[in-house]
Parts: C-alpha cells; structure tokens; sequence
C-alpha cells in the first residue's frame, strides 16, 4: 500500500492491546505509538517483582526495541486532549499528531471501590514502581524483626482473592518459607499472611473444586485465607471488616480490582462505567474512526457483560482493530469482535497451580510447568526471557531469592 493511500493511526498506550495494534498496522499504516513510558511492563509477573522472585528489569522491555524495523514511530509522552473535529490529538510534550484513526489502549488503574484508606495506605499492584515498594515495604519489615528479636508479629494482607491476589499470596509465604526463614527463622517464623476475599471462595472465575484446590494449597503454604470478609476501611496497621474484629496489616497489599484508566476522561469521549462506551466493532459509540481495546474498551460478551481486564482480551483486540481500520480504509464493512476465551490459569506456589480450559482442568505440577511455560512464552524480549530462566531455575534450585533487596524508588 503506497505511504500516500495508508491511513494514519495513532494508538495511544504501548501495552499488550497497544503494541499488538502496532506490530499489526506496520507497513500497512501510518503508526505512530504514544505511552508515558519508553518501556512495556509485563504485569502477569509484576507480584514476582513484589516477592523478590525476579528481577525488576525482567519484566519491562524498550518499546522502540519491540518496533524495530517495523517503520512505526513511538513518542514518550501523555494524551491531554483530542481535536475531533481536526482530527488531532495533543501531547503534554506539546506536540500535536493528527490521525485518521485513533486507538485509545490506556489500560487500567487500581480501583478502591470507595474504601476508605486504600491509596493512603495499601500498596498497588500496576506499576514496576509500586511492586518495588511493596519489595522494599516487606523486607524492611523484615529487617525490623531481625532487630527487635522478640515476639512481635508482622501481618501481611493481601486484599483480593482473583489472581493477583492468590499468586502475590503464594509467592509472600514461599519468601517467608524458604529465603527468609534461612535469612533468620526467627525473624520469618513472626510473619503472617492474609488473604482478603469479599466473596464465598477464591478465584471465583474458576470452578468451585479448583477454588477449594487453590484455597487448600494456600493453606498448606500457612496462608490465613478469609473468605465473605469485606473491607470497610484501610488503616496503617490494621483493616476494618464490616463484620468482624479487624485483622492486623502492617503492610496492606491491594489486589481488589482495576478500573479503567482516568486518563481516558480528557479525550471527551463516552464513558460507560470506567471505560470507553464502544459497539460491537470496537469503535467508539458517536465517533468513527475512534477505537478502544483493552482494559479501557466498553464493548459487552454475550453474557451482556464487559469483557474481563486480562491480557488475553487486549493481546485480541489489538489485532482485531488492526483488521478493522484496514477494512474500513477499503471500504469494507465492519465485523463484530468475537473473544475467545482461552482458559484461565493462577499459580499458589511451587508445584502449585491451577489451569481451567472450557470443561479441561489440571492442577499440580503440571499446572505449574504450564504456567511457567506460557508466560515466559508471552515476556518480551530475548534478555528477558534468559533472565527470567535464569532467575527461576536458582528459585528452584536454591530455594533462594537473590533480589531481596530494598531498593526506595523515591
């Protein structure tokens, strides 16, 4: 397709929606990919982070590395505002783009579902940065009970029992077991760990005997797991329960939900909830040549609900929305965005894990090799996916964690 007849696109976020969006439209399209940061975070393993199981770099690659010789352009920058009318949208580097088709690949931020507390004292999931904090926030607390060599206790809650939370769960009392206890058991054998779910069982997106398998392993990890227990505020040292005596937090870890990224509201776009309102096709409701995917995208399953914030919906709907722009500039009808779920799968700790696949389950180890299997499959980058074998195979072998280190980020 000659440069002169390629349509414009700008996407506006580099995560998986985003750069898959990219990598599809390339030389096919004029691109041009817009994110806040130069790099992709891959947030599947950003609790490994949190848990000194991998290191930070690991998990983050170059976007100008994952666009090489794919002639789409990449600006560092944030969305303030969009000109429909012009067709342009403004960076707060000052530079304005102009586009004939926009994607809006925002992603999602940590939704507090108005409970009191949560962003002055519980610890986000969504960001290298947070899962550095909450590293430095644990083994500094660590490090208060190697001093104090008496009988006092550190709790560490996890609020959330999806999988976020059921992995960050696992992977703190794996910490605690193994690197912290020969650090100085002691020290390790005075920390608890909770695991906070407002509704009946874990893992909910699951079958009910996965989520008693899931809940059993926690268990046998040492992990107190407290099911129907909603959280009515967030103190420094302790959560209030709506019923209940409040459960003892030092360190509040919280892993309750996403909403859609805040961001999206200055692009005078609709909203449905916290997302983007988009049809069936992906476009945005009112404003052709307007896109959504992703954690941001408001278009419905046929349940009638909004498709789950996972990278599977996003890594889709990039490529879907690919194909849609280009079908549009050919004058071709649109079709309807079709997800397919691919199973689901959460990792409680070595040997640990559960993977359910339509009417398939598996749990055990071989759930576990499969979990390791895919992700590292899906980490961008070469050096990534060496370190990351590199770091897991010590884990395994050693039953250490090398990155133990408190490093504050701010």
């Amino acid at each position: 397709m000659p440069s002169s007849t390629r349509p414009r696109v700008v996407i506006l976020g580099a995560g998986f929606g985003g750069l898959g969006a990219a990598k599809a439209l390339a030389g096919k399209a004029d691109v041009t990919l817009v994110d806040r940061h130069n790099f992709q975070t891959f947030l599947p393993l950003l609790y490994q982070v949190s848990t000194a199981g991998l290191a930070a770099d690991h998990v983050v690659h170059p976007v100008r590395g994952a666009l090489r010789d794919t002639g789409v352009k990449f600006r560092m920058g944030s969305p303030i505002s969009v000109d429909h009318k012009n067709k342009t949208v403004k960076l707060d580097s000052s530079e304005t783009l102009e586009f004939d088709h926009l994607i809006v690949a925002l992603g999602s931020s940590t939704a507090d579902f108005g409970v009191p507390g949560v962003s002055e004292h519980g610890l986000g999931m969504k960001s290298v940065h947070e899962a550095l904090m909450i590293r430095a926030e644990v083994m500094r607390r660590f490090e208060d009970l190697c001093r104090f060599e008496d009988n006092t206790r550190l709790s560490i809650a996890v609020v959330g029992g999806g999988p976020t939370g059921v992995e960050m769960a696992g992977a703190l009392a794996e910490l605690k077991r193994g690197p912290l206890k020969n650090d100085l058991a002691h020290a390790a054998d005075h920390i608890d760990i909770y695991l906070i779910e407002a509704g009946p069982r874990i893992l909910p997106m699951f079958s009910e005997k996965l989520s008693a398998r899931a809940e059993s392993d926690l268990h046998k990890l040492g992990v107190f797991v407290k099911t129907n227990t909603s959280v009515r505020e967030i103190k420094s040292r302790q959560i209030i329960v709506k019923t209940g005596e409040p459960i003892p937090a030092e360190v509040t870890i919280w892993a309750a939900g996403v909403k859609g990224e805040p961001t999206a509201g200055l692009l005078n776009l609709p909203i449905a909830g916290t997302r983007i309102d988009t049809d069936e096709n992906l476009e945005v409701n009112h404003y052709p040549n307007i896109w959504a995917i992703g954690d941001i995208n408001g278009s419905k399953g046929k349940d009638g609900r909004f498709y789950p914030m996972v990278a599977p919906v996003a890594l889709q709907q990039g490529k879907w929305v690919a194909q849609q722009i280009l079908r549009k500039h050919e004058g071709k009808a649109l079709k309807p965005f079709k997800y397919r779920d691919k199973g689901s799968m959460a990792t409680i700790g070595r040997h640990k894990a559960v993977v359910e696949v339509r009417n398939f389950r598996m749990t055990g180890p071989l759930a576990w090799f499969a979990w390791l299997f895919l992700h590292l499959f899906y980490l961008l980058g070469g050096r990534n996916k060496i370190g990351t074998i590199a770091d897991w195979t010590w884990n395994y072998l050693t039953f250490d964690r090398g990155n133990r280190h408190i490093m504050d980020t701010l």
